[in-house]
């Protein structure tokens, strides 16, 4: 296991950990379920999975095993997070491919329990695809008097997503660029900045050393990036299932008292399937079987 001190040490001593791809990143917030974020990662094939702990975050449990690099003190907020990102993939191969994502939350592609990460992001490069669209979809657990994180037992919403077109500084609309909410976020929206309730992300890009910059709305400057299918046909999508909507939920002094179930009618058990997310029209296959 490498370790660096911060982001600036990283940038210095370690640019040889992102010499292969794919890679990816991790923002520790806490350290809630950490270890198994990292391990789900490490399932999926990615040849680095680089954690990046927030200021204070410990290190999470059974690292040697897990054999991931650590870089500490990490800001992962708004607009920290983004020039973090910007930094490293600046400092990669142009065409290194990279996912980020945070703590308690889990990559999910069509396919994934029996198709590696490479092979997929191969596909989607003879797409002629330079990144792919994610969605946050919300899990939380069935009883939160035992906690808003529950692996065993999590919960998402089967319905009450949807998308809104998406306008430049000009106020004229982007083509192939839409907005997307729904889950704990729309739910309970009174408890949620306006700029947190989109559940869309760029959750797999390729690395330019120059031009390239993710800015602090989640959105790269390259507007092919933020599109979620190319001219031609539907192309790829993810999933990233996700505990932080949840935690802050419970965390936060204003909705933790109002709230006392994150169920509804319309809650299902997640069954950590790709096969579910496609089937709720979360995730699109595209062309690739």
């Amino acid at each position: 296991m490498q370790s660096y001190a911060s982001l600036a040490d990283f940038l210095k001593r370690g640019r040889a950990e992102l010499k292969n791809g794919p890679i990816a990143l991790v923002f520790a917030e806490d350290d809630v379920v950490l270890s198994a974020t990292i391990e789900h990662l490490s399932t999926k094939g990615f040849a680095k999975v680089i954690v990046l702990l927030g200021p204070g975050v410990p290190q999470p449990a059974r690292i040697e095993a897990l054999n991931a690099v650590i870089v500490r003190d990490v800001p992962t907020d708004l607009p920290e997070l983004p020039q973090a990102v910007t930094r490293i993939q600046a400092a990669a191969p142009d065409g290194t491919w990279f996912h980020w994502c945070y703590n308690a939350e889990f990559l999910f592609y069509p396919f994934s329990e029996h198709r590696q990460i490479g092979e997929m992001l191969s596909f989607h490069s003879e797409e002629r695809r330079p990144a792919m669209i994610g969605f946050a979809i919300d899990l939380y657990a069935p009883d939160l008097t035992k906690g808003s994180v529950d692996l065993h037992s999590a919960m998402l919403d089967r319905s009450g997503y949807y998308a809104l077109s998406r306008s430049g500084p000009d106020g004229q609309t982007l083509d192939r660029q839409m907005d997307f909410f729904g889950g704990l976020r729309r739910r309970f929206e009174e408890h949620v900045p306006y700029d947190r309730r989109r559940i869309d992300r760029v959750a797999l890009f390729r690395s330019r050393t120059k031009g390239l910059e993710m800015r602090a709305d989640g959105t790269f400057s390259e507007d092919e990036y933020n599109t979620y299918q190319c001219p031609w046909h539907h192309n790829l999508t993810c999933t990233l299932v996700s505990f932080r909507a949840a935690k802050a939920l419970t965390q936060n002094p204003g909705s933790r008292r109002a709230i006392k179930t994150f169920c509804w009618h319309n809650s299902v058990p997640f069954e950590w399937s790709s096969r579910q997310l496609m089937d709720l029209g979360l995730m699109e296959p595209g062309q690739w079987f």
